[in-house]
């Protein structure tokens, strides 16, 4: 399966991928998408020599547009594009284009704690002030709202006894650098199935 990786920040799930036993011969990350031209996860995609562009709407030097960004994706022949900490809202064609083909992992237990602005520590600083004593992560499809496509997997943490929304994103973080992979290595084997607009995963045999 070839993927295309969006980022913003330092790139940790991008690099839980790459660094993923689950995934050896399995996936092969083909290119690496930030809303910045100087992104920290860039640094991870040259040292694998993975390919790298950054985005933007309207056309700006040092950038490619979403139209750009598509056609590039359809000549890479990408099968799954996976937000792994990317802070903006893929275009509604794009997401219409790649429907079903876009996951994206959040840092909470949907359907709390989604929606415009809920990303990073926004997250966790808003689960922290809830007084909720678990969260987690949550991976699901992409759809035209923010947080709102099937879920497709979830995992839960115990934060009862976390001090700040820093210890919080520290659990919820160790989780996703699991539970991504994992989808991805349930979709490479075409175990995601979806009935009654519901997300099951069927266990591997093996």
């Amino acid at each position: 399966m070839r993927l295309c990786v969006f980022v913003s920040g330092r790139g940790s799930n991008l690099q839980a991928i790459l660094e993923s036993e689950l995934l050896k011969g399995k996936v092969r990350v083909e290119l690496v998408v930030s809303d910045k031209p100087e992104c920290k996860a860039f640094e991870i995609a040259q040292k694998h020599k993975i390919n790298y562009v950054s985005v933007r709407e309207i056309e700006k030097s040092g950038f490619v547009t979403y139209d750009q960004l598509r056609a590039r994706l359809e000549k890479e022949e990408i099968d799954l594009i996976i937000l792994a900490g990317f802070l903006k809202k893929i275009p509604e064609q794009m997401s219409k284009r790649y429907e079903g083909k876009i996951i994206n992992i959040h840092p909470a237990l949907l359907p709390f704690f989604g929606g415009q602005g809920m990303y990073g520590m926004n997250v966790h600083t808003a689960v922290f002030n809830s007084g909720m004593k678990i969260s987690g992560a949550t991976v699901h499809f992409v759809n035209t709202e923010y947080d709102r496509g099937m879920i497709i997997a979830q995992k839960a943490a115990d934060i009862s006894d976390a001090a700040s929304p820093e210890e919080i994103a520290e659990k919820v973080l160790k989780i996703e650098h699991t539970l991504l992979p994992e989808v991805i290595h349930s979709m490479a084997d075409n175990r995601v199935q979806i009935v009654n607009n519901r997300v099951y995963i069927i266990k591997n045999s093996n």
